[in-house]
């Protein structure tokens, strides 16, 4: 099996599974209405329920759940070699992500944009509502701190790199403006100035480099881990409150197409240079004891590739930021289950960028010093591409870097374009930054409408309000120094694996509530099928991938390492019961013989907003 072969066959089955597959899901399953009025109309309220072009919100929808799992997650499984990463992505995307994505997305809208907690409480019972509201809260904090570690360990010490996702700030911030309020609806200008301001920023930053014309400002762009690890729950803050017109949809549209752009440059770099695939398609790590991952590849595999075949945390963009701007029900089917299948090429070209490297190299980048050296594993080009790229690229774990390596090196290898390696890399470093950060930016928003869900449904009504500006700046302040303590205090050994595991319980939950939905709405119960299959698998391997890492935290002795064991703990007890909850409704709907429809009657009425003067089109 060649680099080739693994685009080629995953090329084919994505297209075959979003043609039939998700058309099936579309008119058969869930029975999609445009004639049914979104909430983004009945509630627009110009701040969190706008109406937004399709191409915009699926660049906002893919740029807010491909973080940093189909990059990184890839990467890391790659110890185990090609082989159990690559069909796990194939077959997980397809049959499990893309569904449980479009399933979530279908019924928030339906709920009036509501969240997957209050869709939960509604559609299966007040318990999995309280569970599933608790669960999501533990998780996405969890979540964020994960996809923020990355972040932080491949921007510490390059100046270059932070200086160029510092600038794709106020260039979203710029194209929001001049897109929503200078020249509405101008997308084809703010698109095309937006990409010319970002790669600006990629060029410029060379110029922080020692004897470059701003090498004396390196310093202010010079950060440590810690200071990283402020800096970046900051940021979600102001994520979290600014309008989403102003940085968030801009950004994360921006950053969306530039992603997809950079993956199909990948892809035909790969073309071009037919790389060979160095990692073979099992390894001697496959029982366990590998020096990334150190449990075997059952079920470690599924919770370290994450969001690359599904992803718990697409759920909450699903039921979030998107299904507040949706301008159709049909568009869902793009938006989501389109959505996730980029998603997951964008998964197997991390793949591929990985296993071409030589296996020294890569166990050498992602692995610590002390380590490594017991491996016995020489490497072979380390310090040729550390030269290339103007950094030292040994022992910085986490995948990020090696995937930027390995990016760089199919990049450097078409003719001519030797030289511009360390380009490539802080290229593909802005690339991967700008994944997560986008994540981070919905993420911290999402965090925030579950905790005014929370505390104004249990403790002060008035926080329920999405416009309450006392609300919004108290409840992003929680959820930023939440996900905040866990990023400064843990590392990717401490924060990954938990992330990992968290996020496929909240799959598992949102699984369930997808069958109790099908139950409810499918003119066939057979139907159900189609998310409880990968329910149950999910159920079984998360649940056994959770218990081996209470174990291993607890073996750990430290603070960290008893926090996050109580907090697997915990969710496996939260999710065990919305499991069982849903299970007793269950029963009950398999004796219906006839549709009962979902409870969007209190939704479709009312508003979650005050909104005066709903734009509803004619």
């Amino acid at each position: 099996m060649n680099s080739v072969s693994l685009l080629v066959i995953s090329v084919c089955v994505y297209i075959l599974a979003y043609r039939y597959y998700s058309a099936f899901i579309a008119a058969k399953v869930l029975a999609l209405n445009d004639d049914n009025i979104t909430p983004a109309y009945r509630c627009n309220d110009g701040r969190e329920f706008v109406p937004t072009n399709k191409w915009v919100l699926f660049g906002h929808h893919f740029a807010a759940i491909a973080g940093a799992g189909p990059l990184v997650g890839p990467v890391l499984a790659a110890q185990y070699g090609w082989g159990p990463g690559f069909m796990w992505i194939l077959l997980g995307s397809v049959f499990a992500g893309a569904v449980h994505d479009f399933i979530i997305l279908f019924a928030s809208v339906r709920h009036n944009g509501q969240s997957l907690a209050v869709i939960a409480r509604r559609e299966v019972g007040p318990i999995t509502g309280i569970t599933t509201s608790l669960s999501v809260f533990f998780i996405i904090i969890v979540a964020l701190a994960g996809l923020a570690i990355v972040v932080v360990n491949a921007l510490f010490k390059n100046p270059w790199g932070v200086y160029t996702l510092f600038m794709t700030i106020p260039i979203a911030i710029i194209v929001g403006l001049y897109m929503f309020k200078i020249v509405p609806g101008s997308i084809r200008a703010g698109s095309i100035g937006g990409f010319i301001l970002v790669m600006a920023a990629v060029i410029t930053g060379h110029w922080l480099s020692p004897g470059q014309p701003w090498a004396g400002l390196a310093g202010i762009f010079d950060l440590t881990k810690q200071q990283l690890s402020v800096a970046l729950p900051v940021y979600g803050f102001f994520a979290a409150v600014l309008p989403v017109w102003l940085l968030l949809a801009p950004r994360d549209y921006l950053s969306s197409y530039m992603k997809i752009g950079t993956v199909l440059a990948l892809a035909l770099g790969i073309l071009i240079v037919q790389p060979s695939i160095n990692m073979p398609m099992t390894t001697q790590f496959m029982d366990g004891g590998g020096p990334i991952i150190p449990g075997p590849w059952w079920p470690y595999v599924f919770i370290t590739i994450a969001c690359g075949a599904i992803s718990g945390f697409h759920s909450l963009i699903s039921s979030g930021t998107t299904p507040k701007m949706i301008e159709l029900e049909s568009q869902a089917r793009i938006i989501a289950y389109g959505g996730m299948l980029t998603e997951g090429f964008v998964a197997v070209m991390a793949l591929i960028s990985a296993v071409v490297l030589m296996p020294g190299d890569y166990f050498a980048i992602n692995s610590p010093a002390a380590v490594f050296a017991k491996l016995g594993i020489p490497t072979v080009e380390i310090n040729e591409l550390s030269r290339l790229v103007q950094m030292d690229v040994a022992h910085r774990p986490g995948g990020a870097v090696s995937l930027a390596v390995g990016m760089a090196h199919i990049f450097s290898s078409i003719g001519g374009m030797q030289h511009l390696m360390s380009y490539w890399y802080q290229f593909a470093i802005m690339f991967e930054a700008l994944f997560i950060l986008t994540t981070i930016d919905a993420g911290t928003r999402v965090a925030r409408y579950i905790l005014q869900d929370i505390l104004g449904t249990y403790m002060y009504s008035p926080l329920k309000q999405t416009n309450w500006w006392p609300g919004i700046l108290f409840t992003s302040f929680l959820v930023t120094y939440c996900w905040g303590y866990l990023l400064y205090s843990g590392d990717v050994a401490s924060i990954w694996p938990l992330f990992g595991v968290a996020n496929q319980l909240l799959a598992v939950i949102a699984l369930a509530i997808g069958t109790t939905i099908i139950l409810k709405i499918a003119p066939k119960k057979s139907y159900a099928w189609v998310t409880f299959a990968p329910l149950c698998f999910l159920a079984v391997t998360v649940i056994t991938a959770g218990i081996m890492n209470v174990q291993m935290f607890f073996k750990r002795g430290d603070t960290l390492g008893n926090t996050n064991g109580t907090i697997s703990i915990v969710l496996i007890i939260l999710v065990i019961i919305t499991l069982l909850d849903s299970i007793r409704l269950w029963l009950t709907l398999l004796k219906t013989d006839k549709p009962v429809g979902m409870n969007t009657e209190i939704s479709i009425l009312s508003c979650p907003v005050d909104t005066t003067k709903p734009n509803i089109p004619s």
